[in-house]
């Protein structure tokens, strides 16, 4: 039987080793030893001031070709030693066939379940043996192939990032599976109200027919009538090499980059040029309506109010984001600040523009107490009639601060910087957007903002859908006065 030998140290002894080592660390540190106790404390009574935004250093983007004509943008970053591939395919949700709405998202899904001669399994196997992240993605407004691999594995990685995206054999039985996710998904979503109302609210503001009025991943309908063909006649018509852009950020040479993506996708031929057609603008809602969706029984009250707002090429941007973030685009903007903080009616409230090619909707949103649902809707009311009147000085130089000093930590990754120079790409900004995003958030005025609001924020011609306990609410509701009631169902609300 063997014992833990266990060596005591007296209390004096340890008191003075302490010392000691203190001593040490305060003059290799340059200076001494404080005890805690002794330091001043900090000053509570005011906010710590803000300092200036960090200096925003990108390494220049280096534009090259592939001989197919296939744009490579590429950042050197040599801090670690990972590299992001980015494949982007000017075509996304917004490009649609009519009648098979779904197609471009389910079509980037099925990308790495099957590609050249590999199985889904083997796919990821292949992808996980090198360290590497392979995704497929899709919005409205492009699909994406993106690689994340070490440096040293680029090689090994390329080839298995090239079948799946020139590549895909949309496999049957995978195919199913994925649709029937989607499907069950659908399904769920109608008994979760705050699911339901986001698919309302895009339907009662752009229409049934509009694509913006259709989520991405489209309907029961449209879902069950997508074949393998309409995909592969999806992938055929958009991923052409005469539609793709290229972008490489991390711990790689130009040159090697170029040489190696030419092995892969350099032989990458299409049809043709690419016919693209926009989404086209949806009309303007001219007056305020009120849609209660019916969910008896409803633990909260989903409230969206909304119509058409802008564009993501608006000149307008840098205002509305201003604009944004003081009526609710932040945690202590006016919204979030009456509805959480003062009422206590919502664990939330905010709004946003959700800017595409063409227009998206601009929306204020909140999941509310159910009993206090009419309450809020005229809080809610309140703020969007107060966000047009002149903006003093004081908010405005927090909301620049708030958009500025943030606006660096979208590119603490290679992965981040790569989907930044994703969003130049799909929306041809200019190359220096970047390098003066901070000062044209600074230069916004409150005229600007004021101006915006007058434009992008009217209230009395939005679209308010409350998704909700009929029998509790709309009483309340219709005492407001606010406009017109129509009541729904789920099914006619979702037009199922």
């Amino acid at each position: 039987m063997s014992a833990t030998k266990t060596t005591k140290t007296n209390r004096p002894q340890r008191a003075r080793r302490l010392f000691v080592f203190l001593s040490v660390l305060g003059a290799l540190c340059g200076g001494y030893f404080v005890p805690v106790a002794a330091q001043n404390p900090p000053d509570r009574t005011k906010p710590p001031a803000l300092g200036p935004a960090p200096t925003l250093n990108l390494p220049p983007i280096q534009k090259r070709a592939l001989s197919n004509g296939v744009p490579v943008w590429i950042v050197e970053s040599r801090e670690v030693p990972i590299v992001q591939v980015n494949l982007l395919v000017l075509a996304g949700s917004g490009d649609d066939p009519a009648g098979k709405f779904g197609a471009a998202s389910l079509t980037a899904a099925m990308l790495d379940e099957g590609a050249g001669t590999r199985s889904a399994l083997e796919i990821a196997d292949a992808a996980e043996f090198l360290g590497a992240s392979l995704a497929t993605t899709s919005s409205f407004d492009a699909s994406a192939v993106r690689l994340n691999v070490p440096v040293a594995r680029l090689q090994e990685a390329l080839p298995i990032m090239a079948d799946v995206a020139l590549r895909p054999t949309f496999p049957a039985t995978d195919l199913d599976r994925l649709r029937q996710d989607r499907l069950t998904a659908l399904l769920q979503a109608r008994d979760d109200p705050e699911q339901i109302v986001p698919l309302a609210f895009q339907r009662t503001v752009f229409g049934p027919v509009h694509r913006y009025g259709t989520g991405a991943v489209g309907t029961e309908a449209t879902l069950t009538s997508l074949t393998q063909q309409d995909l592969r006649a999806f992938h055929a018509q958009y991923y052409q090499s005469s539609n793709a852009r290229l972008v490489v950020v991390g711990d790689i040479r130009a040159d090697d980059a170029v040489a190696q993506l030419e092995r892969h996708f350099g032989a990458w031929r299409g049809t043709g040029t690419v016919a693209r057609t926009a989404v086209a603008p949806s009309p303007q809602l001219t007056r305020r309506q009120i849609y209660i969706v019916d969910k008896p029984d409803a633990a909260q009250s989903q409230i969206r109010i909304g119509w058409v707002g802008a564009p993501r090429a608006t000149p307008d941007y840098f205002p509305i984001q201003i604009l944004n973030t003081i009526l609710g685009g932040s945690f202590t903007s006016r919204l979030n600040q009456n509805l959480r903080e003062e009422h206590q009616y919502s664990y939330g409230a905010g709004s946003r523009f959700d800017m595409r090619l063409s227009a998206g909707a601009f929306f204020a949103a909140a999941g509310v107490q159910t009993d206090k649902t009419a309450d809020a809707l005229k809080e809610f009311f309140v703020e969007l009639d107060r966000i047009g009147k002149p903006v003093g000085a004081e908010e405005l130089a927090k909301a620049r601060n708030y958009v500025a000093l943030g606006f660096p930590a979208d590119f603490e990754t290679s992965g981040d910087l790569s989907q930044r120079l994703e969003e130049l790409l799909v929306y041809a900004l200019p190359d220096t957007y970047f390098e003066q995003y901070v000062r044209n958030v600074q230069a916004v005025t409150a005229g600007a903002v004021q101006q915006a609001a007058g434009r992008y924020v009217q209230p009395d011609k939005m679209a308010v859908v409350i998704v909700g306990d009929r029998k509790t609410i709309e009483a309340g509701v219709r005492a407001l006065n606010l406009g017109p009631v129509r009541v729904m169902t789920v099914e006619e609300a979702l037009g199922l």
